[in-house]
């Protein structure tokens, strides 16, 4: 009975060494550098459960083992907190440290540019195609409803609460701006200061020259001029929808369209495109000039004049540097 009773200690000694001995196996398997050789993003979709996901890891090679994985996953209680999302795994991440990150939530973040001067067609455009997204754009937005500057995303957010981050952003940056506006301006309310902003934004990509050109058309607004603008005309031949492709000629200018400010008094209705920030301002805060004209300097700047005889040499001094580029 003696003998019996020591075999079965000597057996459950050995059972607790072999056990042991593979849970220090397992925990070593668990914890060290995992196989993964170059870095990789994996998409983890919602609704998968932990094999499923254990099983993904391993065939992109970031997890050697996938019953390795589950096992730890449970026993560190990784299980119930793993979340769907894009995420970047590093070289030799361990199974520890993968299970970490996808309880972190701290998946990969994607940003675009909106460009300045960007139509609302062409923004679309951009959304729709691009990577990461879901949805349709329930509503087309208005022109001049978006702010263009750099935004983050993470795989699989809407293009619907995109476009309202950026019309977001442009409420919080006109309800900044139009409070601290220079006095006297001849703008009714903050759509009418976009509407001049896109104006500037479509006019000049130079920085130093914006207030200038703000202040030309403040100043021909406060004389009832017309604003003569051609990117005015064409929006109104395009609908912000693609680029001219060619010049404007003279009967262009003559197009029927309350957009085009050859034929028309005043702002257009709308804007037309997605002004930036610093268009923005400088609506609000032009020159002080008495300038009243510009024309382009053929190095892609402008000249600007205060009266009609100095604008007429000035344009006659861009015909001549045109003649002389055709050639």
């Amino acid at each position: 009975m003696r003998r019996v009773f020591l075999s079965l200690v000597a057996l459950l000694v050995l059972s607790a060494i072999a056990a042991g001995g593979v849970y220090v196996w397992g925990h070593a398997q668990f914890t060290r550098p995992g196989p993964l050789a170059a870095p990789v993003t994996i998409v983890i979709p919602k609704g998968k459960g932990l094999a499923a996901i254990a099983g993904r890891l391993t065939e992109a090679g970031v997890v050697a083992n996938p019953i390795i994985f589950r096992l730890g996953a449970r026993l560190i209680k990784a299980d119930k907190g793993l979340q769907a999302g894009e995420y970047a795994f590093p070289v030799a991440i361990s199974m520890r440290e993968v299970l970490e990150l996808l309880n972190s939530g701290k998946t990969v973040v994607r940003r675009f540019t909106v460009v300045e001067g960007m139509t609302a067609a062409k923004i679309v455009k951009l959304l729709t195609a691009l990577d990461g997204l879901s949805g349709d754009i329930a509503q087309p937005p208005g022109e001049g409803e978006l702010l263009p500057e750099t935004y983050h995303f993470s795989y699989g957010d809407t293009r619907n609460d995109v476009v309202d981050r950026m019309a977001g952003a442009m409420t919080r940056t006109l309800r900044e701006l139009w409070p601290a506006r220079a006095p006297g301006l001849p703008l009714k309310n903050e759509l009418e200061a976009v509407v001049l902003a896109s104006m500037i934004e479509k006019e000049t990509g130079l920085a130093d020259e914006r207030a200038r050109v703000a202040a030309v058309f403040v100043n021909r607004l406060a004389r009832g001029m017309r604003l003569q603008s051609d990117p005015t005309v064409v929006y109104a031949l395009t609908e912000g929808k693609g680029d001219l492709g060619r010049t404007l000629t003279r009967a262009d200018l003559k197009t029927p369209s309350p957009y085009n400010t050859y034929v028309n008094k005043g702002l257009p209705p709308a804007p037309i495109c997605n002004p930036g920030r610093e268009s923005l301002v400088a609506a609000l805060h032009p020159a002080k000039t008495k300038e009243l004209y510009f024309v382009a300097d053929g190095s892609g700047g402008h000249l600007f004049a205060s009266n009609l005889a100095q604008h007429n040499r000035n344009v006659a001094r861009w015909r001549k540097i045109r003649k002389q580029q055709k050639k």
